[in-house]
Formats: structure tokens, sequence, C-alpha cells
């Protein structure tokens, strides 16, 4: 690997580390004597299979050049910084090298939009082409589908790529065109639907043939910028909730406004990204997901954003007293999903266990309830009644509280999802 492409590439891994789709390891490691191989930082990143494995991957994008000057974007066309472009080429053996050095598994790969979303569609599929068909690349290949792309290329890209994924940025395009005026939802769900309708139509092509080629077989993602617009998390969590409806959706992502370019008065003037409510939000989209939750009864009209200082399910708990106790022994599955404190395996295991015996508060431990926050909510063979109605919500709030614990320091990283 020369100098040159070594430049290239610190330049274009570090352009590409604002996706949140998959988080950088930032990992580095000098060559020592009598060790085999070395480790760079510049782009690996960790994503996770469908079976929980973590994929090491080439984080990289094709080009940081772009044609247009979104506001909150750090490669935007007025920015000065360092721009580089990898040659197809170039990309293919980067990918190859670090695969055979046993550095990645596989590729997530973007790029900014240069000429039109055509002209760089069609390179990025060239790359994933030629990965598959030329050095025959048999790893795992994320790549980003440009908005306004052809439906030709979308559907060339899918018979190559694992993943396809557009970005929506902003959840409202109001705000959208404010902050990117050569940006619209047209030219995003255009690409989306594209990607649909490949994926529906290689299911029924599978059906009759076993040897059809596989189209997007890991889905598509988006991505939504949070707090460089004041859209509410009721906004963004319908939204989010739409998307889910399309069976090719797998995931949307949710990353927290890096305020990269100060100057722009259209922006925010934050101190730091809102990385509690990012977190929140991931929160509650867990929720609606796996636990059966609706949009509104996690924000609505009266409460349209969610609670910065506790959970989003032990935050609607607390909203609907009313509701609680139940009885663990005697609850269905879709109740049990909605004690704070009781997640998806720990329910599917209480039910399967109270067939043989009712269960108590020591065995609810050993099944994985966080009974420190459940026994709130529950009734079991030997629990004490001292339940959400007796101790109160607001004190169980206080409790739980993220408050004293950040002392004002939105910067806090929480636990990705709570019970």
């Amino acid at each position: 690997m020369d100098e040159k492409t070594l430049d290239k590439l610190r330049i274009l891994a570090e352009s590409a580390k604002y996706d949140v789709s998959c988080a950088s390891s930032g990992t580095s490691r000098s060559h020592k004597k009598g060790h085999v191989g070395s480790a760079e930082g510049w782009g690996i990143c960790h994503s996770f299979a469908e079976d929980g494995r973590c994929i090491a991957l080439l984080k990289i994008m094709l080009t940081n050049y772009c044609i247009y000057d979104c506001a909150y974007c750090v490669n935007r066309r007025s920015n000065d910084l360092p721009r580089a472009t990898l040659s197809v080429t170039e990309l293919v053996n980067l990918t190859m090298e670090f695969y055979r050095r046993n550095y990645i598994e596989g590729l997530f790969l973007s790029s900014g939009v240069v000429r039109n979303p055509d002209y760089t569609m069609e390179r990025l599929v060239k790359v994933v082409k030629d990965l598959r068909l030329v050095h025959r690349f048999n790893g795992y290949i994320h790549m980003k589908s440009i908005p306004g792309a052809s439906q030709e290329l979308v559907r060339e890209a899918g018979l190559y790529a694992d993943r396809l994924s557009v970005n929506i940025e902003i959840p409202n395009e109001a705000s959208l065109r404010a902050l990117a005026p050569e940006k619209n939802f047209q030219s995003v769900f255009a690409p989306m639907r594209y990607i649909q309708q490949g994926v529906l139509e290689s299911a029924e092509e599978r059906k009759r043939s076993r040897y059809a080629p596989r189209f997007a077989p890991a889905g598509q993602s988006t991505q939504m910028i949070i707090g460089a617009t004041p859209d509410t998390d009721k906004d963004i969590l319908r939204l989010s909730s739409a998307l889910y409806q399309r069976p090719s959706m797998k995931r949307v992502y949710y990353s927290g406004f890096i305020p990269v370019n100060q100057y722009d008065n259209r922006l925010p003037a934050l101190s730091a990204p809102p990385l509690v409510r990012e977190n929140r939000l991931y929160q509650a989209d867990w929720l609606l997901r796996f636990y059966q939750f609706k949009v509104d009864e996690l924000v609505n009209d009266t409460f349209p954003d969610l609670d910065l200082e506790i959970d989003p399910k032990l935050s609607w708990a607390l909203r609907h007293p009313e509701m609680f106790p139940i009885d663990v022994n005697k609850a269905d599955y879709e109740w049990l999903l909605r004690v704070p404190g009781i997640g998806v395996k720990s329910a599917k295991i209480i039910i399967l266990s109270r067939r043989y015996a009712n269960l108590g508060a020591e065995q609810l431990k050993k099944i994985g309830v966080v009974m420190k926050k459940a026994r709130y909510f529950i009734t079991c063979r030997e629990l004490p009644i001292q339940t959400v109605n007796e101790t109160g919500p607001e004190a169980i709030r206080d409790l739980f509280s993220q408050k004293d614990k950040r002392k004002g320091d939105d910067r806090q990283l929480l636990l990705p999802f709570a019970d």
C-alpha cells in the first residue's frame, strides 16, 4: 500500500465517521517483534450480524467531494477541508488487501455526490460488482444508495450488496429544504421504493427457484440527524414507525447532531451532541420493534418529547399507574413486556417457568428480571405490597432519574436499551 493511497484512506475514513450505521472502533496497534501484522484505526468499525457476531468493516467513502452544500454536513461543497477520491481499482484493491491481512470481514461504502447521482452511483456499483465477480469477495458489503439515483442502478447494486441504505437525514421535508435546499424527500424515498421492490421481487423469484439471485438479503436501513431542527420526538418516531411498516426496512439509526459547521446560522448553537436524547430514541425504537408499543403510547400531543431523565418504558408506566401492579403468575406475555425491568427474554422464560410453579422474587431474579425496578409494578408469590400506587409515580421517577447522576452533563452515555 503506497503512501498516496494511505493519505487518501486517512482523509476518506475521517469523512465517513459521521455515519452512525456502524460505530468506529478507533483501534490502532503498531507492529511488534515476534507478532504478525498490525492494526490501524483508520476506517475500521464494528457492526453486528443477525446471529450476534461482531464484524469488522472497512468504513470509507469513495470520495468526499460533493456537489451539495448541506448545512449540517462536514463534506459540504463550501467547506475548506482536505479532499480525496479513490479510483474504483484503488478501493477494490484496498478492500482486498485489508481482508487478506485479516483487518476486516466486510465493507461499509458511501460517497459524496459528484457530477450527478447516477454518475456517483455507477462508480459505487462498479466497486461492489468487481469485488464480487472479479475478486470473488464473499464478505459483508453495506452500500449507501445515492438519493436521486436511477432504478436500474439501485437494482444492480442490490444484486451485489448485502444491505443498501438511503439516509433521510432530516425527519421533516420543510426542515430538509431549509438546511439542504438541493434535496427533497422524493429523491430519498424513490430509491427506498426501488430497494423494497427488489427485495419483494427477489423473494417471489426464490420461491420458484432456489438458485434465483438474492437482492439485498440484509434489507435496507436509513439514518436521521437529531437536534439540527426543532422536530419533536413524536415527529421522529412517527416517521420511524411508518418506515418499519415497509417489509425491507431493518433499522432506523439516530445520529445526534454534531456542530461541525458552527459558522452556519441556520443551525442550532449546541456545545455537544444531544447523546442522551439519541439514546432515548433508540430505546423507544426498541420498544416499537420488539415490545409491541405504539408511537402514541410513548409520545403524543401532550408529551411530544421523550423524558430525558428516565427510559421510555418506565416513563410510560409512571404515566399509567392504574395499569399496575400485575401478577407475573397470571399476566399474559404482552403485559409482561410492559413491566419496567422485564425484557423480551425474561418475559418468555416467565411464561414457560410458571407452568410448573408459582414464581417468587428469588426466581424472578434468577430469570433475569431487574427487581429493583420491576418490584414497583408487579405482585408475585411473596413480594411485599409496595407498588407504584403506594410509593407514588413521582417518588419512583426521582429514584431512577438520571438528573443527579448526569450532573447537567448531556454527554453521558446511558445503556443502549432499558427493559
